[in-house]
């Protein structure tokens, strides 16, 4: 095991911790770090020791390379070094690793509906999930946070998005499908996402039918990849939407630069929507500049009626939330159909309007079953 410090004195508090614990290891001249021979089962033991020695900040910057056997590192090892923080994750990640090994994810479905008739299925929204060895689900938060510590990102992504397009096989869905992904995930689109081009491609669904979600709080620095990300899915023949609008800095930037075919607003703002003026004035904002461009708008996480009409009224084109239907192992095949209530420019009948007065909980709102 080798390992590299960012300075002589975090060196030198492992090395001191070595030699009491009676671990040979060799200091290396060219720069601070040193090497020392582990058995099987040691490197846990080692790290484990060392790690809280250290800071945060000299965790991340300490790197650590294993080779077997008694070489010295080669130009070709080099790929292989990782963080000590990395590895620490990695170490404790192992429930994941045998997840993604053993292909034990799926994919729930929620429903998106038409916001003018919420009874007429528009897609499904494909949402991960994991499962542990006893069969319970493991929550994509769980998943994701794991693979960012443990430098998983790449292959938890690819393993979510081939699920979600097998899932989706699997119940026969002919709505359209939208599938998250993290453009920090693709390091080269066309190597990256053949496999998932090509998972499309034999299951038989039609490229027009697949939406492809970049969340916006995951975009890399880099613009101009996120845009040869998107032109690849673009030139293939799939839609892309701009995921959690209004939850990050640079939404609107992004929205000029990257042109997606749909928004999706952010549940942040969705929630209370009707309630609150600040996110009332951001969304009606948002919603006018989707419909100057052209751009279809998904509200997400709508959860009361309140929140649906005040978004029908402003014209979202589409509706996603526990109101309409939460994620399900089988894609529902009918939604409630949410007849538009009374407001300011409707006015409601006024027998109805005596009925409210004697009784404040009956409305003319009527859910039912389409």
């Amino acid at each position: 095991m080798f390992l590299w410090f960012p300075v002589h004195h975090s060196m030198g508090k492992v090395l001191q911790h070595l030699r009491k614990s009676g671990f040979e290891y060799q200091v290396m001249a060219e720069r601070h770090g040193c090497s020392l021979t582990c058995q099987s089962g040691q490197v846990q033991q080692v790290v484990q020791q060392i790690a809280p020695l250290l800071t945060a900040q000299e965790l991340r910057t300490t790197q650590v390379l294993f080779i077997q056997g008694n070489e010295q590192p080669q130009l070709h090892d080099f790929s292989d070094i990782m963080s000590l923080s990395q590895f620490i994750s990695f170490s404790q990640s192992d429930w994941l690793v045998d997840i993604l090994t053993e292909q034990r994810l799926t994919s729930h479905f929620q429903p998106i509906v038409e916001m003018q008739d919420t009874s007429r299925i528009y897609g499904y929204e494909a949402l991960v999930r994991g499962k542990d060895l006893q069969g319970n689900l493991v929550m994509p938060g769980s998943l994701f946070e794991s693979a960012t510590n443990a430098g998983l990102i790449p292959q938890l992504d690819r393993a979510a998005r081939l699920s979600a397009i097998a899932a989706a096989h699997q119940h026969n869905v002919h709505a359209r499908l939208f599938i998250n992904f993290m453009p920090t995930a693709v390091y080269d689109p066309v190597a990256c996402l053949r496999s998932t081009v090509d998972a499309i491609d034999a299951a038989g669904i039609r490229h027009d039918r697949i939406v492809f979600e970049v969340v916006e709080s995951s975009h890399p620095q880099e613009l101009e990849h996120l845009k040869s990300v998107l032109r690849f899915y673009r030139e293939a023949g799939f839609s892309v939407a701009l995921d959690d609008l209004g939850s990050g800095f640079s939404s609107l930037n992004l929205l000029h630069q990257l042109r997606p075919d749909l928004l999706k607003l952010d549940l942040e703002l969705v929630r209370n929507v009707h309630l609150d003026s600040y996110k009332a004035s951001i969304t009606e904002k948002i919603l006018e500049i989707a419909q100057k461009l052209n751009i279809e708008t998904v509200a997400e996480g709508i959860e009361s009626p309140e929140e649906l009409d005040w978004l029908r009224e402003r014209g979202a084109t589409y509706a996603q939330g526990y109101l309409i239907g939460k994620p399900a192992v089988s894609p529902a095949q009918t939604t409630p159909h949410f007849v538009r209530r009374s407001t300011d420019s409707l006015q409601a009948p006024p027998l109805c309007q005596q009925l409210q007065q004697s009784n404040p909980d009956c409305t003319n709102y009527s859910p039912s079953m389409a």
